[in-house]
């Protein structure tokens, strides 16, 4: 099992609203992660915009890849995408570099 951790920056003047949308995540967008690998996959948000994200998967890229072609992945990406610091035009599934692990109990 990987553990993936990354992290990106939310717009600081869009926090409030990114938080409400994730309270409030579409059901088939939460099926689509469970049926693509995203397993035990929690977002943690600082005051300042620092996202940080966790997931467990069998293959990461390999999971990347099934939620990219999945419909409902295609409109989230789409509705967050403006919620982001310096993606480049990138949708954020697509910007997530995993940061590395050197310790783990």
């Amino acid at each position: 099992m990987q553990r993936v951790c990354f992290q990106l920056k939310v717009r600081p003047d869009r926090i409030d609203e990114y938080v409400e949308r994730h309270a409030h995540v579409w059901p088939e967008m939460r099926q689509a992660l469970h049926d693509t690998g995203w397993n035990n996959y929690s977002l943690f948000l600082q005051d300042d915009g620092t996202l940080i994200g966790y997931l467990e998967t069998d293959d990461f890229e390999a999971a990347q890849a099934r939620m990219a072609v999945t419909e409902v992945n295609e409109r989230w990406q789409r509705e967050m995408g403006d919620f982001f610091v310096d993606l480049g035009g990138a949708a954020p599934d697509a910007s997530i570099s995993p940061i590395r692990e050197i310790f783990h109990v």
